[in-house]
């Protein structure tokens, strides 16, 4: 019988439900002939791995057979690291705290306790670690835990002082349980406090080494359930460390002292020692230093023992970071760490605790990194470490992720980052090497680029569910930098992390990228493989001025202060005049600050080394007091030579090649006069002319000097919208502005505060003419020319050059201001602000017939803008003759802002931006022209009446099919009424094209293109933190991610395939080990009973000999990886079989090694009867006198 799917059904559903939209239109159905071939079938949500360093760890184990390292967190997250490639992710689900975790060595299996005193047994022998089982107690706070090698009774030991025992396998409790009253003297009057230790003597299993808060040892013989001796401190114990030989130990005091004890000496210890404290010369005791934590005491066979510790330092060392000190013989080295240490282990050779410990390597897991240091090598260098765990070596501010690039991307980058490598490292190799990569079908390759606070970009290798780091790049590089606070520069408008990325665009075919700061700064970059020197940098001034500027405050005098518009671009020389104020840009009785940029450009030659090097630089400046708004969106196409960029004055176009500003203006000036979207201005700003933000350089500094608005213009009501509304999208405009740094709710208040008040502040500044930056300042290489507001813009699709007077606005609107400055502050944050861009070769205008170079703009209103450009022909012409630019109106509008953008066929293919393959600009003549050939524009011509392309709009709220060049709406859908989307992408994913929405309300959906119909919805992740939102990308093949925490980035695919085949791809833990040979006792301790004395646990723990536990001392609960690790076990025969294997070749070992024993105590046992016999000869004949 056929199964019956209900997905199939909503999809009939949904389609139908869809087509009324696409009757209204009076044209052809080409949607018709888009043969749709995604279905919900397709799609499937699962989380794949997780890469970066375990954010807020808090524990850590090693396997020493399996070199399997795990590491717990705070929040309950479980990471396990084998071999580069091979990593792991689980989480508990209560999400406490991870105390303490103890492997089953090379059993594949974990032991994790909680702060919420649970414990749970881990199955590492599946691909998808899985808890077995789960022990909760409740009458007891669980402190430590202590698992004996080769044993499967584990020691609990608790706040109260007492001791259980628990069977691992059953994960049941046993009746044996040591008492706190038991263990300490009875003369004691106090109580000794939580057990921080518990450790079996390594020559005795049946000796229990208890170590109390208090200071007291107490060393408890199992058998006889009593305490042998007790060893008393008078300093609190924080750890403590066996010699392997079960003579001696080591205890770690909060006085910062180690002190030494012979095991049948408990009077006093047998050295006293303070590592780093000062000796007096009166033989007084040390001055205290801070507790020493941890140690631990390893033994070599040829050689002085190691004793590794950390913390101990003097409390005269104020500021003075983490230290881990290594005491090996005479020499003592103390290493410093970059961040307080969290917990560390030493590597040995062995497991067994009773033979030479051999340490080769000593793991360091700190609060934001985990270092591993070579004790075999001089000087303890540290390993290289193979993790992608710098994710957060500063912190993430964007992040944008490119499956299926280009296929010699991943080699190209790589070849330049390797020679950024540091130098130093050990030349042995990574020491935790365990685990086996998964046998994963995906070979696309993938990348994924982070933008940090401190500037740098890194590109990563994220192919196969694998992450590494291939290159970095520093753009703070091209700035001078304060050296102290008095020098740091006051026009800055982020107080820390200046070069904070907020954007970037990147080519993956032609190698431009282009990156927005957070300073207003937009810096566009070229990638080659020689190395060069720019002796003067590219730099572009730009003027984007805010179209309400200083009348939109509330004037209580009720005097004019006009304000100027929003042209303005640094012009060439002979055009310029000089600025009115110095460079300073104090904001004191020299004046506001005014054509200043935020940064200031390096004037030294900069060195660029082979990989991204800097192409142009271009800087916001200030305009009259006010600083530059921060860039809300960002592209770049090299095809075109264009970079764009826009933010909540407006947009910019700049020619990158010649160097030049194309186009500068108000959001409200690219709609035409007759628009039929054209609104009512939400906030006062002057009515959309025909203006000249288009202009001619000839005329650019004239119109600019005439051009000045009237304060009062405006509409006869400040808002159409209810003040709910306002206050929800100030709120979302104030998370998509965000600046990344920690003053960045300071910084908008102030910045609201600077505007609300500006007019009262400067009323006689408004009034000057505007003043155009010189290009020719000292120290500065500016790339100046005649013409850098570029001809050829006139009169183009309605947009036009005029002169208007300053008081041309103020005749047909006049508002009377009486609101309050809140309400202003509403007003000006909730304007039109740029949200995003799309190049494409399309019809700018309806019913055009042939394609050509299009720029789409979307606005925070939902406005979508289409701007045609006419580009010159390639060659020299291309780098002579200016670029035409001009607005062709609204194309649509969409409910909430515009989020991304796309062009399909009339088939439904995607068709992507043209691009310029990459060359090499630094190569030869030759090279360059092979290589330099820009890609054909794919979409052919318009037949007379029919539509060949798909426009494909999204916004937080709807998503809307247009047919061009007709601009018929085809399709639309509600995404989502409630919420709103927080990020959207076109993309490819199982031969076909889609829309993939993250929500603010969790939910990850997706729409098939080009008929919007619902194909996934799934609650996946409800917004909890603002970095998912700014982080979460979506790319091809079904795969997504975003920032789970400030170190780690989450991968997820919404593929069924993906979902289906993520068995295969995942790395393996646990390979089949043979356990290492026991350490050989010698013929004469075997014989004599010397060595290590076994203990039969089960005869004494046993429910037969120790009894049951009380039921209400803890609650077994069942794990749901009981299931899972069946079906992990029944895939793996062969795995099963080479473990059988490895099982018969131990077991016949150790029959091997019974056979040679007996046969030596034969030998022995023949060798005395013979000695006996001889001697009965000898006095068998004398007397017992003569004896």
């Amino acid at each position: 019988m056929k199964k019956f799917n209900i997905r199939k059904v909503l999809d009939g559903l949904t389609a139908a439900s869809s087509s009324p939209a696409a009757a209204h239109s009076g044209i052809s159905r080409e949607n018709d002939a888009v043969q749709e071939t995604l279905q919900s079938e397709h799609f499937q949500l699962c989380k794949t791995v997780r890469h970066g360093f375990p954010y807020q760890p808090s524990s850590m184990a090693f396997d020493p057979v399996q070199k399997i390292l795990a590491v717990g967190t705070q929040t309950g997250a479980l990471r396990l690291f084998g071999r580069a490639g091979v990593e792991c992710y689980s989480q508990h689900e209560s999400g406490a705290a991870v105390i303490q975790l103890q492997f089953l060595i090379n059993e594949g299996a974990l032991v994790s306790a909680l702060a919420d005193d649970s414990i749970h047994l881990w199955n590492l022998r599946q691909k998808i670690p899985a808890i077995l089982h789960s022990l909760k107690f409740s009458r007891e706070r669980i402190t430590y835990c202590h698992l004996p090698f080769q044993s499967k009774w584990l020691y609990i030991g608790t706040e109260r002082g007492n001791i259980h025992i628990v069977n691992v396998e059953s994960f049941t409790l046993s009746g044996y349980v040591i008492m706190w009253n038991k263990a300490i003297e009875l003369s004691t009057k106090t109580h000794p406090g939580p057990v921080v230790h518990i450790s079996d003597n390594p020559m005795d299993e049946g000796k229990l080494l208890i170590g109390f808060e208090c200071g007291i040892v107490v060393l408890w013989d199992l058998k006889c359930k009593k305490a042998d001796y007790r060893y008393s401190y008078d300093e609190a114990i924080h750890s403590v460390a066996w010699h392997h030989e079960g003579k001696q130990f080591v205890c770690s005091h909060s006085d910062g002292s180690l002190t030494t004890w012979n095991v049948r000496a408990p009077v006093k210890p047998g050295q006293i020692m303070t590592p780093h404290g000062k000796q007096p010369k009166d033989g007084k005791k040390p001055e205290p230093c801070k507790p020493i934590l941890k140690v631990e005491y390893k033994t070599t066979r040829a050689g002085d023992p190691f004793m590794v510790l950390s913390g101990g330092l003097s409390y005269d060392t104020v500021g003075r970071r983490a230290c881990l000190t290594i005491m090996h013989g005479k020499s003592t080295a103390v290493l410093e760490m970059d961040y307080p240490i969290v917990d560390f282990l030493t590597l040995c050779e062995t497991p067994y605790p009773n033979d030479f410990q051999e340490p080769y390597a000593v793991v360091v897991l700190l609060e934001k990194d985990l270092v591993v240091i070579d004790l075999g090598q001089t000087g303890y260098p540290i390993f290289e470490n193979p993790y992608p765990l710098s994710i957060h070596e500063s912190p993430v501010t964007c992040c944008e992720y490119f499956a299926d690039c280009p296929a010699e991307l991943i080699p190209a980058l790589y070849s330049v980052g390797s020679r950024q490598k540091r130098q130093g490292y050990s030349k042995k190799e990574w020491p935790i090497n365990g685990g086996n990569w998964g046998q994963g079908t995906q070979s696309y390759p993938e990348i994924i680029i982070t933008g940090h606070a401190d500037g740098s970009i890194k590109f990563w290798d994220a192919s196969a569910f694998m992450l590494q780091v291939l290159y970095k790049l520093k753009t703070a590089k091209v700035f001078e930098r304060a050296r102290g606070k008095e020098e740091k520069p006051s026009a800055d408008i982020v107080e820390e992390d200046p070069f904070a990325i907020q954007t970037l665009s990147w080519c993956p075919e032609s190698r431009m990228l282009c990156v927005a700061g957070v300073s207003a700064h937009v810096i566009v970059y070229r990638f080659s493989k020689q190395e060069v020197t720019a002796e003067d940098m590219q730099l572009l001034e730009v003027r984007m001025q805010c179209e309400f500027c200083d009348g939109d405050s509330p004037d209580p005098g009720g005097e004019q202060t006009p304000t100027l518009p929003t042209p303005g671009v640094s012009s060439s020389p002979q055009e310029s005049e000089p600025p009115t104020q110095p460079s300073t840009g104090s904001n004191s009785s020299d004046g506001p600050r005014d054509n200043i940029p935020c940064l200031q450009v390096r004037s030294s030659p900069l060195k660029q080394s082979p990989g991204y090097q800097v192409e142009l630089v271009i800087q916001l400046v200030w305009v009259s007091g006010e600083p530059p708004q921060p860039i809300t969106s960002l592209a770049i196409n090299s095809s075109y030579g264009l970079v764009v960029f826009g933010n909540s004055n407006g947009l910019a176009v700049v020619d990158y090649l010649q160097k030049t500003l194309l186009l500068n203006m108000a959001t409200s000036e690219l709609y035409s006069p007759s628009e039929p979207y054209q609104r009512q201005p939400r906030s006062p700003r002057k009515a959309r002319q025909p203006s000249g933000a288009l202009c001619d350089s000839n005329d650019g500094p004239n119109i600019s000097e005439d051009r000045c608005k009237s304060p009062t213009s405006g509409s006869t009501s400040p808002c159409n919208s209810d003040d709910e509304r306002k206050q929800r999208f100030l709120e979302k405009v104030k998370s998509k502005s965000r600046r990344f740094s920690r003053t960045v709710a300071s910084d908008f208040a102030k910045m609201s505060r600077k505007i609300s008040s500006s007019s009262e502040q400067k009323p006689d500044n408004a009034q000057k003419p505007q003043q155009w930056r010189s290009l020719t300042c000292p120290k500065r290489a500016h790339c100046a020319k005649e013409g850098n507001v570029a001809p050829g813009m006139i009169a183009k699709g309605g947009v036009y050059k005029s002169k208007s007077n300053p008081n041309s606005y103020a005749k047909d609107n006049s508002f009377s201001r009486s609101r309050s400055s809140s309400v202003t502050s509403i007003d000006r944050e909730s304007r039109e602000a740029i949200s995003a861009f799309h190049f494409c070769e399309s019809f700018p205008r309806k019913m055009d017939t042939l394609v050509s170079p299009c720029l789409l703009v979307g606005t925070t209103q939902g406005s979508v803008i289409m701007v045609s450009l006419s580009l010159p022909p390639s060659g020299e012409q291309r780098l002579q003759q200016a670029v035409g630019i001009s607005s062709c109106g609204t194309l649509t509008e969409l409910k909430g802002g515009i989020l991304t953008m796309a062009m399909l066929d009339a088939t439904g293919a995607l068709l992507p931006p043209s691009y310029e393959p990459w060359y090499d600009q630094n190569a030869s003549e030759e090279e360059r022209e092979k290589s330099r050939r820009r890609r054909p524009a794919s979409p052919p011509t318009s037949q007379e009446g029919q539509d060949s392309q798909f426009a494909v709009l999204c916004s937080e709220k709807q998503a809307k099919v247009l047919a061009l060049p007709s601009q018929t709406r085809i399709h639309k859908h509600n995404i989502t009424e409630s919420s709103f989307v927080l990020r959207a992408d076109v993309v490819q994913t199982a031969g076909a094209n889609c829309i993939a929405c993250f929500c603010a309300n969790g939910h990850i959906m997706t729409l098939s293109l080009p008929s919007l119909r619902p194909l996934l919805d799934m609650n996946y992740l409800p917004l909890t933190d603002m970095r998912i939102a700014r982080t979460f990308c979506f790319s091809n093949v079904g795969q997504a991610l975003y920032l789970t925490s400030a170190t780690e980035i989450q991968r997820i695919t919404y593929s069924q395939e993906t979902c289906d085949n993520l068995q295969e791809m995942l790395s393996e833990l646990f390979t089949p080990v043979e356990t290492p040979e026991a350490p050989n006792r010698g013929f004469f301790k075997g014989l004599f009973g010397g060595g290590a004395q076994s203990l039969d646990r089960e005869d004494l723990f046993g429910e037969t000999t120790a009894g049951k536990a009380s039921r209400s001392l803890a609650q077994h609960i069942p794990g749901p990886g009981g299931m899972e690790g069946m079906k992990g076990a029944a895939s793996g025969v062969v795995g099963d079989l080479a473990r059988a294997r490895i099982a018969l070749d131990e077991r016949g070992q150790k029959l091997g090694e019974l056979d040679e024993r007996t046969a030596a105590m034969m030998a022995s046992a023949e060798s005395f009867s013979k000695h006996a016999h001889d001697m009965m000869l000898k006095y068998k004949d004398k007397k017992w006198y003569q004896l």
